[in-house]
């Protein structure tokens, strides 16, 4: 891995924490406005990219352990990749969708009092995880980012510090996103 000068480190670091403030709001932004277009595919490619980046972290938490670091450092830029297609694929449909109500079975838009008790505490087990993953996944873009740009300078003891948390947190954010679309597939129109 080639090493990043450590005069380079604190443009980085203003990157990042721009990045890290700017996803949330854009993506939030994003959610009022609707352009024409059928992006139905994306849910199910974009859960799948979720999945395998929970295999890769997983993978590449192996891979450092046995201390294959060329191949713990592929996986974790894999999965770094498959998130930013997560974020542009996620993006896309929500510009081109509406909300999808989780027990709307009808799937008007509306949520009828017998849609809410057929949704049962399904329907409350389903937010905790659906806002747990949103938050997590804003507070995980510095530490994942931040970790990594420990490592490419060379400072592994603070990126080991990093890791501590960004690990836990990425693969929790990767794992609810999978389990959150399997909850709500049923309802898309």
């Amino acid at each position: 891995m080639n090493i990043l000068p450590p005069e380079k480190k604190p443009i980085y670091k203003r990157i990042i924490i721009a990045v890290s403030v700017l996803i949330p709001i854009v993506v939030g932004a994003l959610f009022r406005i609707r352009i024409p277009g059928n992006l139905d595919f994306l849910p199910p490619l974009y859960a799948s990219f979720n999945a395998i980046t929970a295999v890769c972290l997983i993978g590449a938490l192996w891979a450092v352990k046995k201390n294959n670091i060329a191949l713990h450092r592929q996986l974790v830029r894999f999965a770094l990749l498959l998130s930013i297609l997560f974020l542009g694929c996620y993006v896309a449909y929500h510009l081109t969708s509406d909300p999808t109500y989780y027990g709307d079975l009808n799937q008007d838009g509306v949520l009828s009092d017998s849609e809410r008790i057929a949704a049962g505490n399904y329907r409350s087990i389903y937010f905790v995880l659906l806002v747990s993953h949103i938050l997590l996944s804003m507070a995980v873009i510095p530490l994942v980012l931040f970790a990594y740009l420990e490592a490419w300078v060379g400072n592994f003891d603070r990126h080991k510090k990093l890791v501590k948390y960004a690990f836990p947190i990425w693969l929790y954010v990767a794992i609810t996103g999978v389990v959150v679309y399997w909850m709500i597939a049923p309802y898309y129109g």
